[in-house]
């Protein structure tokens, strides 16, 4: 059976929301330019009128195979909600703004607006939740240093998000780019930007990290979070 593609998506989310859909936005590294063919997924963002259980279930189907595919579940809003939600997403809001696609209906971010102070807060949040984690996952890995390169690799994209977090933070445009967005967030913060661009590197395949360097790098990416972390914490806005 043939792979669910991006271009089958719209037409399966008609059939199971039908009037009731006003949004299908692409987002994240596919628009990005840093999408890597067999390894990112696609992230999709729907709007709809209203969402009754009934129609939810019928869209299981569709959504099976979009899963089946290697992608996350469509990232499901009503109106009312994508409206309001503003002050509790702000990272999410201000990154898909920044790096989205409609696929169909009306873009859902006119006259959405981010307030700085939520957006620190969040911000703060998740760098801080992204030590947690990887700290978590450094435990479970012991000494494996294939299983510290898999961290690596696996945790680099939702870092950037913070990154770009960062950067919106200090009123600048962050780059499309992850290896400029990399440097541009080190200099305005201070952490050494090096074990994140060998990641980079090593996810792109441009540059495989050898194994006896992986837990260095990963003391150091660990590090650099942490750093990200106090430096959004000192903010005053």
């Amino acid at each position: 059976m043939a792979k669910m593609t991006l271009e089958d998506l719209v037409p399966a989310l008609q059939g199971a929301y039908g009037e009731a859909l006003k949004s299908v936005v692409l987002y994240g590294s596919a628009v990005a330019g840093e999408h890597i063919k067999k390894k990112s997924d696609y992230n999709i963002l729907v709007v709809v009128n209203d969402l009754p259980l009934d129609r939810l279930l019928s869209a299981s189907s569709f959504a099976k195979k979009w899963s089946d595919a290697g992608n996350p579940p469509p990232m499901i809003f009503t109106s009312d909600e994508w409206r309001t939600a503003g002050d509790v997403y702000p990272l999410e809001y201000i990154d898909i703004r920044a790096r989205h696609q409609v696929m169909f209906g009306e873009d859902p971010f006119q006259d959405i607006n981010i307030e700085l102070s939520n957006l620190r807060m969040q911000v703060e949040r998740e760098a801080l939740s992204k030590v947690l984690r990887l700290r978590q996952a450094a435990q479970i890995a012991g000494n494996d240093a294939k299983k510290h390169l898999e961290i690596l690799g696996a945790s680099l994209s939702s870092l950037m998000v913070v990154l770009r977090g960062v950067l919106w933070l200090h009123n600048l445009a962050p780059t499309q780019n992850y290896g400029e967005l990399i440097r541009d967030s080190a200099e305005k913060v201070g952490f050494d930007p090096q074990a994140y661009f060998e990641v980079l590197h090593h996810v792109r395949g441009e540059r495989a990290i050898p194994k006896d360097r992986a837990t260095l790098l990963l003391a150091s990416y660990i590090h650099g979070m942490e750093v990200v972390a106090a430096h959004v914490d000192g903010l005053k806005l």
